[in-house]
């Protein structure tokens, strides 16, 4: 397993997992139903949806297998797939200088694609503050269409 934490700026409450060679352009995916499971699907990248528009902090896991599906301590929990053809998965914000983005190694492949928020209910009142966390997972796995496991409830 390879697991990176850090913050990445999610502007217009967003940032994107995307194949190298992908254009990453999800403005047409961000849809209706793409913005109430906090996650849009296009070819070659996938949006994250985020509580905040600024800094975030997040959790990346390039597994082996599917991890545990015990959601308990998660208030959303959404999986789809993403397709990284060139072998280098690009984290970015929406905004961020792409050539200046994270990158990682990995096995060209099919890729399910899980976000596991949490913290959703703790943002200020003006919604720059908050301890919303957002744990991505990859795994090699066949496709599957964008689906919601556990749907937030605002408090």
């Amino acid at each position: 397993m390879k697991a990176g934490n850090f913050e990445i700026f999610a502007d217009y409450f967003q940032f994107y997992l995307q194949d190298e060679a992908a254009d990453g352009n999800l403005q047409d995916a961000w849809d209706k139903n793409a913005t109430e499971r906090m996650f849009a699907v296009t070819h070659g990248a996938v949006g994250i949806g985020t509580a905040r528009n600024m800094d975030v902090p997040v959790t990346l896991q390039l597994l082996d297998r599917a991890p545990s599906r015990d959601f308990t301590t998660f208030d959303h929990v959404v999986e789809g797939s993403l397709l990284i053809s060139t072998g280098t998965l690009v984290v970015a914000g929406c905004t961020d200088y792409f050539p200046d983005a994270r990158r990682f190694s990995v096995v060209p492949g099919t890729y399910r694609v899980r976000l596991s928020s949490s913290g959703l209910d703790t943002l200020s009142a003006d919604g720059l503050e908050g301890n919303d966390h957002y744990l991505v997972q990859l795994w090699l796995d066949s496709p599957v269409e964008p689906t919601v496991l556990k749907q937030h409830s605002p408090e």
